[in-house]
Order: structure tokens, then C-alpha cells, then sequence
């Protein structure tokens, strides 16, 4: 799979644009500034595949991007303060329309900061992740900020902190270095061969 070829194919701004699913996709999900499209262009090679913001809830569409015979969504972030109630309805019922349409959704990778306990909107995620069946991954995004103490805590809390830890696939990433890149696109080249 050559990640240099991905390509922004498309973005809604609302449910009911969403034309149906031609092919598998892959979703990305978190809360706001968790990281997820400085993940998306590590996958992919790229400096600005996905723009990256300093502020949180900026990506206020889903994102679809395409490489061979997969499209991977970039779910607007979830749990941002400072924007008016209408749009975090419209946020909301983007991203549970999203969630809840009949598509060929493969998996979702929940990015969770590494840094802090998971929030209450992170773990209302998970659990209606499991609820519906929905195969998903945990990454723990800016892995880097945290030395090896602090990472042996933080992984030691989770067990408590998330729902059904001890039976959650959960990869440590690290924008800056790398770190969890390799395993997650080998469960993504494992999703494409499966297709």
C-alpha cells in the first residue's frame, strides 16, 4: 500500500449530504485538538493532508480521504467548549449519523490524549463503540510528552478508567516520533487485504 497516494477526496458539512458507502472506510474519532490530523498525515507521509489547527475544533466536517480501495474519515472532534450549542448539536448529529448509517465501516481509531484521564465524552465513546458492535482501537496520542514513569501511571490508571480495558487493542502514538505508526497502518493493510 503506497500511503504517499491518499488524497482528500471529500467533506460534508452535514449528515444528509453523505452520499452511501461505495467502499470501506476507516474513522477516526476524539475529543477536540486530541491529535487526530497530525495522525492522519503521519499514516500518510504528509505535512498537510489534513490541516492541523493550534485550535481546538476547527475540523467541523467529516473529512473523507481516499487511497486504493479505502476511504478514511476524519470525524469532526467531539467535547469543545468555547463553540455555540447549535454547532455542537450539529457536531453531535454529524458524527452519530455517521456512526449509526448502514456503511461498510471496517474500524474506528479512538485517539485518546495519553497525557490525561480519558474525559466523560471519551468514555461515553467507547461505550457506545462496544454498544454497537462497532470494532475500534484506542491510540493514545503525544505518547512523546510523557517520560517512562509517567507512561507506566497512565497505563496502569487506564485499566480502570476505560470501559473493558484488559480487551481493548490500545497503540501509544507519538506524531513527533513516530511511535505506533507502523502498527497501526499494519491493521489498516490488514482491513485492505481483507477487501
Amino acid at each position: 500500500m503506497n500511503y504517499n497516494n491518499a488524497q482528500f477526496f471529500t467533506s460534508y458539512g452535514s449528515f444528509r449530504q453523505i452520499p452511501p458507502t461505495d467502499r470501506t472506510e476507516i474513522a477516526f474519532s476524539g475529543r477536540s485538538n486530541v491529535g487526530k490530523s497530525s495522525l492522519i498525515n503521519k499514516i500518510f507521509n504528509r505535512k498537510s493532508l489534513a490541516r492541523v489547527s493550534a485550535v481546538p475544533g476547527k475540523t467541523a466536517t467529516i473529512n473523507f480521504y481516499s487511497l486504493e480501495n479505502l476511504y478514511f474519515v476524519d470525524l469532526p472532534g467531539y467535547g469543545y467548549a468555547k463553540v455555540s450549542k447549535s454547532e455542537k448539536e450539529r457536531w453531535g448529529s454529524l458524527i452519530e449519523g455517521y456512526l449509526n448509517d448502514d456503511r461498510d465501516l471496517a474500524l474506528v481509531f479512538q485517539l485518546i490524549d495519553f497525557r490525561h484521564p480519558p474525559t466523560a465524552d471519551d468514555i461515553m465513546m467507547v461505550n457506545f463503540l462496544i454498544d454497537s458492535g462497532i470494532p475500534f482501537v484506542v491510540i493514545l496520542t503525544k505518547a512523546d510528552k510523557l517520560s517512562k514513569k509517567q507512561r507506566e501511571e497512565r497505563r496502569a490508571s487506564l485499566l480502570t478508567e476505560l470501559p473493558c480495558a484488559e480487551d481493548i487493542t490500545i497503540i501509544e502514538f507519538s506524531a513527533q516520533t513516530g511511535e505506533g505508526r507502523d502498527e497501526i497502518r499494519s491493521i489498516i493493510e490488514e482491513i485492505s487485504e481483507s477487501e
